[in-house]
């Protein structure tokens, strides 16, 4: 797949063509994909990065693609704003693909997830009725229950089972119960639970005349999305863990009978006028067509630039043939950890990207383990450990040796 983005997005789509069609292997990888991103993998030779479900880590294009965006500025001034818009087109149509949204301008640029909650929150004219759950991510959860606070919305938030996990009777029965909008994440991202039911929620709560903002957040690029087949009303998301393009690069994606016209928010600006560089005024404002309407005001440019790498390799490789090699990965660790009396969940087709520990003391096992040069991350008593295409194997064999050390010097 050859790219629009220059020669550096041609030479990631080369590299990863080299691979072929096989299932990955580590020798394949690297010699194809880690010199992608050599600048990370030196900066960190003698660190073990099972952080990847955090800030994923970028490749070497990056750094010229933002680099790019800074020169038409210093070169072209105002009319860097031509090659500018042209870059957002091709970030929204990259997005798309790895979407599958049926086109582009679905694709509304933000510069966070909760960004994207916030509009569809204030597209409703009277107090809507929300449910979420208890296992969304501290963006979107602060959002909701400051809303409810205020008294912006009616939130009814699902509590999880046993074990931290959600259930789809649950989940189900709360829509029973009455929803304008549920919000929910299609992976948990505490414990990488995969939501149970998804397509069984959404019907359900279309047939009593709601509406689904899913956040995709733990999902894209960790197992295949398709937000037209899910029928999913909105969708947040963004680039700063499994994507590769680093924060501020986020997105709402709103499904085409949203895009008539007959949905509007608060949350706009000058950009989504209908032509904003006229800067005419007519009262009332005319607004841009389909999903240009929900643009707000002038819009961060370098987000574009630094999720364009992530995409082109995301686009390349496939999401399929990375899903299976990380469940192999994760699988992989899972035994190791088993050979050192370590309980750990992952490696199953109901979970994402990461292994979980459940440890009353994950935060200080976190912390632990950085100290011996293992990068992972704890939520509440959940120890987060996620291999990425570039973990190779004596990584994850020295990982569980060390995890294992400082458990047991905890315990002492």
């Amino acid at each position: 797949m050859r790219s629009s983005g220059g020669s550096e997005s041609n030479r990631i789509a080369d590299s990863v063509g080299a691979l072929g069609d096989a299932p990955l292997s580590e020798v394949g990888i690297a010699t194809h994909v880690a010199p992608l991103f050599s600048r990370v993998l030196e900066r960190r030779r003698s660190a073990i990065d099972l952080a990847n479900h955090s800030l994923g880590r970028p490749l070497d294009a990056t750094a010229v693609d933002v680099a790019e965006a800074i020169c038409l500025w210093q070169t072209r001034l105002g009319d860097a704003w031509d090659a500018w818009l042209t870059e957002l087109e091709a970030h929204r149509s990259r997005l798309a693909r790895l979407l599958g949204a049926p086109r582009s301008d679905c694709i509304v640029p933000k510069t966070s997830a909760g960004q994207g909650l916030r509009a569809i929150l204030n597209s409703y004219d009277r107090v809507p009725r929300v449910v979420a759950t208890r296992g969304e991510f501290d963006s979107i959860d602060v959002i909701l229950r400051q809303y409810a606070r205020r008294g912006r919305i009616d939130l009814t938030l699902v509590e999880p089972r046993e074990h931290g996990l959600f259930a789809a009777d649950d989940l189900l029965a709360a829509v029973r119960n009455g929803a304008d909008l549920v919000v929910v994440s299609q992976i948990v991202f505490n414990t990488g639970q995969v939501l149970p039911a998804l397509p069984a929620l959404i019907e359900a709560t279309h047939a009593r005349g709601g509406r689904v903002l899913l956040d995709v957040y733990h999902s894209l690029g960790v197992i295949p999305v398709d937000v037209a087949a899910l029928d999913v009303d909105f969708a947040v998301g963004g680039s700063y863990k499994y994507l590769r393009g680093g924060p501020g690069a986020c997105y709402l994606y709103l499904h085409p009978r949203h895009l008539d016209g007959s949905l509007a928010t608060l949350d706009i600006g000058w950009f989504a006028k209908r032509d904003p560089f006229l800067y005419e005024r007519p009262e009332p404002a005319e607004f841009a067509p389909g999903g240009n309407a929900f643009m707000e005001s002038t819009p961060a440019i370098l987000p574009w630039y630094q999720a364009r790498a992530g995409q082109v390799f995301m686009l390349a490789i496939g999401v399929a043939r990375l899903r299976a090699h990380s469940l192999a990965q994760q699988g992989r660790l899972v035994s190791l950890l088993a050979g050192k009396g370590i309980d750990a969940e992952g490696g199953t087709e109901s979970r994402g990207a990461f292994v979980v520990i459940r440890d009353l003391e994950a935060v200080a096992l976190a912390q632990a383990l950085e100290r011996r040069g293992v990068y992972g991350d704890a939520r509440g008593n959940f120890l987060r450990l996620c291999p990425d295409v570039l973990t190779t194997d004596a990584e994850l064999v020295a990982a569980a040796e060390r995890l294992a050390a400082a458990r047991a010097a905890l315990r002492r």
